[in-house]
């Protein structure tokens, strides 16, 4: 019985295993028919969604350089229309059911502009060339939690499984690294809020040109975040190493409390554990739209949808907006999102049998032009829609320092039931982000340890 069983397991691993890379002929199709990162080159069958044409790839005329603010390559494009309460119904096969909960609850104040369809989504052409060599040879095994022979590029282009294409989003070129601030902001049920402050600097060695698989030392990210403000917070310290075969060794964290003066390792650091500052309305794998393992649940590959989805959000990034601005009660101001219909793959998870977290189910929406999670509907452990997240994506277009590739402007996280919201990742009132290719011995915990008893 046992020798069955194991054999069945073998087989299984290695079926999951063999769904990762494809043939020749169908990698040749990222040149012809698919993008070079697997998305549909053409335009849907009303034109409503057009043809890819290579993506946002210069800076506009309305852009300073290096280090300065992105502005709106957009500016003249005005709503086609917009979706309100009133009129939900007629777009409803279009919305996610999180999406239409926030209109039933927020009906009063809540809308969607929708303008035209902008595909901007690019990347530079090394990572193209990386992301063929992956349909070739990338694998997936330890049952979804281990990516092999995948680097710099998406590993699974033309994906057969949810599993890779969450592995598309948390492995999505993002530049060597970036130093940068996290606004954050829990906001009450009558509209008030306290701003978190929080420094992020990262390297993404998968990213690097000229790395190898075997050169990342089944580390991915290197992650280093420290809180500034308010002062009750002030001084906490998280790093993260994540890593690729999470399987073989699960995520390193490490904690500094600037009350004990220790860096310690800090197990707690994933999953459904609160997030620094969230004011619990978040949890740890809630940033990025999801970030870690995925091994509490299944992943089902629902498909593609034509879905309104946060897109172009530049207007979000502006610095001419205060938090105050668009921070406002209930669900961010509706004057300054942008929504768009997209193509979207729908992943579906569910809890597995044994294996607890707060989120019983949960529907994640990822744009097929740069394969980050947009909308994501979470269902608590009775089967309840309880929060609705939404990632309001932007083109980085600063193509001389080969930074093209998408970021969020914004972040929300609305909790149906409190009727309170978070928001994160915003930069308004602060300097620009920055790419930065930091060493490697930067995040080692010595060197965190003595930055952070100075």
């Amino acid at each position: 019985m046992k020798r069955t069983l194991l054999t069945a397991l073998v087989l299984a691993l290695t079926s999951i295993t063999a769904t990762a890379k494809v043939p020749v002929a169908e990698a040749d199709k990222l040149k012809k028919e698919l993008t070079p990162v697997g998305a549909e080159r053409a335009a849907n069958k009303d034109g409503s969604i057009p043809k890819w044409e290579g993506g946002l790839t210069k800076p506009p005329a309305c852009y300073g350089g290096p280090g300065k603010r992105l502005c709106n390559p957009f500016p003249d494009d005005k709503p086609k229309f917009a979706i309100t309460k009133a009129n939900v119904e007629q777009y409803k096969a279009k919305l996610t059911d999180g999406q239409k909960a926030l209109f039933a609850k927020f009906g009063q104040t809540y809308r969607m502009n929708v303008y035209q369809t902008r595909r901007s989504g690019a990347f530079p052409q090394f990572v193209y060339d990386a992301t063929y060599k992956n349909a070739l040879n990338a694998e997936i095994g330890g049952g979804g939690e281990t990516v092999v022979n995948a680097i710099l590029g998406i590993p699974y282009p033309i994906p057969k499984s949810g599993n890779e294409v969450m592995w598309n989003h948390k492995l999505r070129y993002r530049g060597v690294g970036a130093d940068r601030w996290n606004i954050q902001a829990a906001v009450t049920t009558g509209g008030d809020f306290n701003l978190v402050k929080i420094r992020e600097q990262v390297k993404f060695p998968y990213d690097s040109k000229t790395a190898t698989p075997a050169d990342l030392h089944n580390v991915s990210i290197y992650f280093l975040q420290s809180v500034a403000s308010p002062p009750r917070l002030a001084g906490t310290i998280t790093l993260v190493h994540e890593t690729m075969d999470q399987v073989k060794e699960p995520r390193r964290a490490w904690q500094y409390n600037p009350g004990q003066r220790r860096l310690r390792r800090a197990p707690n650091v994933g999953y459904d554990n609160p997030g620094t500052g969230s004011d619990g309305l978040r949890t740890n794998d809630q940033f990025d739209m999801y970030n870690g393992a995925t091994d509490r649940y299944t992943w089902k590959l629902i498909g593609k949808k034509e879905m309104y989805v946060p897109y172009n959000s530049y207007a979000l990034h502006s610095d001419k907006l205060k938090y105050k601005d668009f921070v406002t009660k209930n669900h961010i101001n509706p004057d300054h999102p942008r929504y768009e219909l997209h193509r979207v793959w729908v992943v579906e998870a569910n809890i597995k049998a044994g294996t607890t977290h707060i989120y019983q189910r949960r529907l994640f929406y990822v744009d097929e032009d740069t394969w980050q999670i947009v909308v994501v509907d979470n269902y608590d452990s009775r089967g309840a829609l309880w929060r609705v997240q939404e990632g309001h994506l932007m083109q980085v277009y600063d193509g001389p320092r080969e930074q093209l590739a998408p970021a969020s402007a914004l972040e929300t996280v609305y909790d149906l039931i409190s009727g309170r919201y978070l928001t994160l990742a915003m930069n308004n009132e602060e300097p620009e982000t920055l790419e930065r290719d930091y060493e490697v011995s930067f995040f080692d915990p010595s060197n965190v340890s003595k930055q952070a008893t100075k």
